[in-house]
């Protein structure tokens, strides 16, 4: 793993470029360049303000806005980075027969692209939360959210190199996961708040989510201020340390033979 690390960081400028050409490649000629990112989020997260805020927002339609805003950035942003981690290897395929690269760079590649795009709606909660309670503090809260930024970014990429490794073994991975990732989407508190499966006794739901972990160390910090418990932050590094130790390996066993399956 740590091998794995030293030759990511060897190729750093390699990797910043690579992710520089994909901004420039997926903007070029735009009008709205980069915002292009924040449509998507934002157009779920009116709908679901518009169709659900009086049921599950508690009255409070620019607080539960926030609320699904954060959501849809921190799960938006897992999901991509799974999906397009699913491609990742096809897409460099012309790099890694030519280069002896590590193959995590490439999918750090894809899961830093992502994570630009999330950045720009997890900005945009943090200045629509300062607005509404008229704090400019509240913008401080992006330095709370910061630990589980960075365990949402290690997961992500974690995930994305077991994603590419599978499709490339198994080339059914991708539409798999879509499926998976739908289902996960309504189990996870994005739309409604825990309480509302707590009181039908289905909190259990929420309690084996990994994804609903990440939000709680993201989105409670960004929107209150206030920091989940010390068992969240361990369960959440746990999470990460296993999928790290779990990709490294992988990594190490199959490398030798993802070329002859490209």
């Amino acid at each position: 793993m740590f091998g794995h690390l030293a030759a990511t960081w060897k190729f750093r400028h390699f990797l910043l470029s690579l992710v520089r050409l994909d901004l420039r490649q997926r903007y070029r000629r735009s009008v709205l360049g980069i915002g292009w990112s924040l449509l998507n989020p934002i157009a779920m997260t009116v709908v679901f303000t518009v169709v659900f805020s009086n049921l599950l927002g508690g009255g409070d339609p620019v607080g539960y806005a926030a609320s699904v805003l954060a959501g849809m950035a921190v799960w938006g942003f897992l999901r991509d980075s799974a999906l397009a981690g699913c491609r990742c290897f096809q897409e460099n395929e012309a790099y890694i027969r030519q280069s002896p690269i590590p193959y995590t760079v490439y999918t750090l590649r894809t899961v830093l692209g992502q994570a630009v795009h999330s950045m720009i709606a997890v900005g945009v909660v943090a200045a629509l939360v300062a607005a509404y309670q008229a704090d400019p503090l509240a913008l401080l809260r992006l330095g709370l959210a910061a630990p589980g930024l960075v365990m949402a970014l290690l997961v992500a990429w974690a995930v994305a190199t077991l994603a590419a490794l599978a499709t490339t073994f198994f080339h059914d991975t991708a539409h798999l996961m879509e499926v998976a990732a739908q289902l996960l989407f309504f189990l996870t508190p994005i739309m409604y708040p825990r309480k509302l499966l707590d009181d039908k006794g289905m909190g259990w739901v929420v309690d084996i989510n990994p994804g609903s972990w990440l939000l709680d160390v993201t989105r409670g910090p960004l929107l209150t201020g206030q920091l989940p418990g010390a068992d969240v932050y361990l369960t959440c590094a746990a999470l990460t340390a296993a999928l790290i130790l779990l990709a490294a390996g992988a990594v190490g066993w199959l490398e030798k033979r993802v070329i002859f399956h490209l």
